[in-house]
């Protein structure tokens, strides 16, 4: 699961705009402000939650769930380090 304010952060860690985040899904702008607007957990269809989750690890940021694994515990987001997958490439 990821929260609404989750995907706000990620998406500001990426350095985009929820028109070029609904571009990278596939989605439409609508759908990420609808998803970005949620109450706690973002509700939707698994397979467009699926495609921006994707799209925001594209762009270098992964989405850390409730019992995955971190070093502080919690719900967060973190940069990916280049060249792991996922990651951003160098240069």
């Amino acid at each position: 699961m990821i929260t609404a304010a989750q995907m706000r952060a990620a998406r500001a860690l990426a350095g985009i705009d929820q028109k070029t985040l609904a571009e990278k899904a596939g989605v439409s702008v609508p759908t990420i402000q609808r998803m970005e607007a949620s109450e706690g957990n973002v509700r939707g269809v698994i397979e467009t939650l699926t495609r921006v989750i994707d799209a925001l690890n594209a762009c270098g940021v992964e989405v850390i769930s409730d019992n995955q694994v971190s070093e502080r515990g919690g719900r967060g987001v973190r940069l990916i380090e280049p060249g792991q997958p996922g990651g951003r490439a160098a240069g």
